[in-house]
Order: C-alpha cells, then structure tokens, then sequence
C-alpha cells in the first residue's frame, strides 16, 4: 500500500486532492467514525453515548496491528516482518529515486528516530545531532517522511491564548502499527506499567483516528497540539472554521480524574474571558466509564471515537 493520495475528478474538471490513510477503526470494527461532529453537540452529549468499549489489553491489540489491511490477518510476527519490509521499500521506491538521495542509510536511520520518537516536537538540530548529519540535510529529508505518510505533522496552536506559546509542531507517526513495530514492541509489552512507549503510541493512535476523521466529517475542522513556556500542556486542540474550541488529552491509563484535565480547565477559563467558544475538553483513556471531570470536561473510552 505505497499510494497514499489521489487526484479525485468532478465535473467540470475541478480536481481535488484526497490523503489515504491507514484505514480507520470504524472502517475495520464497522464502527461510525462520528466523534468529530458529536463532539461538537458538547459535554452531555459525550456522556450520554453508551456503547461497548474493548478491554485495555484489546486497545493495545489495536495499537500495535494499525489500520493497514494487510497486517489484519497476520499473526505478530508476521506483521513485525511486513511492516519491517514496508518501511524500506517505502523509502526505497518513493524517496530514493524521487529525491536521488545519496546517504539512503541516513534516510532510514531518520525515518527509525521520527518513528521510534512519536509524539515529539520537531527539533531539526536535535534530530541532526543525534543522527550525526548536517541541519540542511535533515531538513531536506524530513519533509519526504511526511511526503510518503510514514510521519504526519501536527502544528502548534495558540490563538489568544498566550504570547508564550511554543509554536514548533509536533511529528506522529501515520500508523501505530508501524510504530510499535519498529520500536520492537507487542501488546504485552505496552501492558507493562514502566513501558516509555504505551503513552505515546496510545496517543499517536488518537491523533491518527481524529486526523482521519477530519477528511470525511461534516464538520471542517483543524487539529492542532498547544504548549506554552508556562507549561500549558493539551494533546490536541479541535477547532472548527467557525472558533469553536474542543480540547482533547489522551491516557494510557483506564480511568480518567480531574487532574488530567488541569491545562485543558486552565484553556477553557482564558477562552472564556476573551468571549471564545470553549465547546468541550476530553480526556480519553483506556478503561469504560464515561465520567464528568468538571464544567465541560469529560473522561470517555478511546472507541469512543469510533463507536
């Protein structure tokens, strides 16, 4: 699966540009893929969906076998195999030639770190650093990572909010599965309470199923992280083309508490001062209750998004 756009013709000769993903988990699980535009209806109607969630060790299934269609049948090691290959044949096929390229092994061992690092600000002179190359290297060849949907990028955010917001975007990797198979990581290992990488993968894995939504909801929308130097901290804000403001928080843990909606209350009350449309912030986690964390603030299951 190495075309991840195409041209979509409509009469008149209008072309627009469609971005495949990964396929959704309502798409695999016969899911609705709805959250974008429920969530938009606010708090009560966030609680009031009751539908079956999947146990934690069933969310970390999902995580680590993705959204590819090939992988669905294969068993885990399989599956480490065919993302292994998929990688360098992705680099190979669509970067090598497309960029005559001269350090591919470089190229891999970049592509290795954005994947193995999920979830992380894009620092090119870090990323030079650790990789031993020069900063116009790297960023020449971060940009074809993103080209060839290995990584996508999610922009930083901070309209109204603070002078000190950091404004550097953060870099997720396209498919969890992916991910986790190039970390060397199964679902056991991610149900292990000291593993580094069940949080980041679980929140990449959110981010991915949100961003996918975005290309067929009703809703037009944009997802964007915030940080500021003050340590204001929010996973993923939602904003609608009319300013309404969702903010979303992501928890490998089964259950959410009101601690874990701190930046996003902190969020709501400056939006509510400058007259701006705080609709709702969530915290998803890995557990199955539905639970109020405070004035619109929420705690729901991650298959919240697809059920």
């Amino acid at each position: 699966m190495l075309d991840h756009t195409g041209d979509l013709g409509e009469p008149g000769g209008r072309i627009d540009l469609v971005t495949l993903w990964p396929l959704a988990m309502g798409e695999l699980h016969e899911g609705s893929d709805a959250f974008v535009d429920r969530t938009l209806d606010g708090a009560d109607a966030l609680l009031s969906h009751n539908r079956t969630t999947p146990t934690r060790a069933d969310y970390l299934e999902l995580v680590c076998r993705g959204g590819y269609p090939e992988v669905q049948r294969f068993d885990q090691r399989l599956a480490r195999r065919w993302f292994e290959r998929y990688l360098e044949t992705v680099l190979r096929r669509e970067v090598e030639v497309a960029a005559d390229l001269r350090r591919f092994d470089a190229l891999v061992a970049m592509a290795r770190l954005l994947i193995t690092t999920t979830g992380s600000e894009l620092v090119i002179s870090s990323i030079a650093n650790q990789l031993g190359i020069d900063r116009s290297t790297a960023e020449t060849y971060e940009p074809w990572l993103e080209t060839t949907f290995l990584i996508h990028r999610l922009p930083g955010w901070g309209r109204k909010v603070s002078s000190k917001v950091v404004r550097r975007p953060k870099l997720h990797v396209c498919d969890t599965g992916l991910g986790a198979a190039i970390m060397g990581k199964g679902p056991s290992h991610l149900a292990r309470p000291t593993d580094p990488a069940t949080g980041p993968l679980v929140e990449s894995f959110v981010i991915g199923e949100l961003a996918k939504q975005l290309t067929w909801s009703e809703t037009t929308a944009r997802l964007h992280h915030l940080r500021d130097s003050a340590g204001l901290e929010i996973d993923a804000i939602l904003e609608a083309s009319d300013g309404r403001i969702v903010a979303i928080e992501v928890k490998a843990s089964t259950v959410s508490r009101p601690t874990d909606a701190g930046s996003m209350a902190a969020l709501r009350d400056r939006l509510d001062r400058v007259g701006d449309d705080f609709v709702v912030g969530v915290v998803f986690h890995t557990g199955d209750r539905r639970v109020r964390l405070g004035e619109r603030l929420v705690g729901i299951p991650v298959a919240d998004l697809w059920t």
